[in-house]
């Protein structure tokens, strides 16, 4: 065990804000900023990484109405952009970073790359529906009016629909972008990013 502790040492050093410039280059956030992101960051995560549970747990009290825990899923394998099964203080300063401040091809990235699951390049229907379905649970029973169980799976219809201009059965991440940006409609339920984050 003491090599593991030694090694996990090691990689919470290589996450000191020794980076900073770096960050302040990545991101669109002052130093200010990040200093007092990192204090949180460290405060919640002394190690200087977080694991899914951890992140999960953290995620959870944001929607105490439901159950976060499919979507804190989903949002931690968008946020671990190397797919090592950690976040480290980098990893999420700049996710946060695009999803409060990018600009609006930025964002509509990223929130690609949540709902490609399986990071293939497309989104198929069955992925838009588990991610919907994610959203829903973690919403709770408490949303007003209150959703119908068949709900998620008449959103993800309709927006398939839109999105899948060539009829081919995924949606591109041009496709996405395109409708997204032409259609009202869908560009304020992508604000939901803004209000779950």
């Amino acid at each position: 065990a003491d090599g593991g502790d030694a090694e996990l040492e090691l990689s919470s050093v290589r996450h000191q804000p020794e980076g900073l410039e770096q960050l302040l280059a990545q991101t669109k956030f002052t130093k200010k900023e990040l200093q007092s992101l990192y204090r949180g960051f460290k405060n919640e995560c002394p190690s200087g990484l977080v694991d899914e549970e951890t992140f999960k747990l953290i995620y959870s009290q944001f929607f105490p109405q439901g159950d976060a825990s499919t979507y804190a899923h989903f949002l931690f394998d968008a946020f671990d952009t190397n797919r090592n099964g950690a976040l480290c203080f980098q990893d999420f300063v700049v996710g946060l970073s695009i999803l409060l401040r990018g600009t609006v091809h930025q964002k509509l990235k990223w929130a690609f790359n949540l709902y490609d699951i399986n990071k293939d390049g497309y989104i198929t229907k069955e992925e838009m529906l588990e991610i919907m379905k994610s959203i829903y649970d973690m919403m709770g029973r408490c949303t007003h009016p209150t959703l119908r169980d068949s709900a998620p799976a008449e959103h993800v219809e309709l927006f398939f629909q839109k999105m899948d201009r060539n009829g081919d059965g995924v949606v591109t991440f041009e496709e996405f972008l395109e409708t997204c940006q032409k259609d009202k409609d869908i560009m304020s339920s992508m604000q939901i990013f803004e209000n779950v984050i």
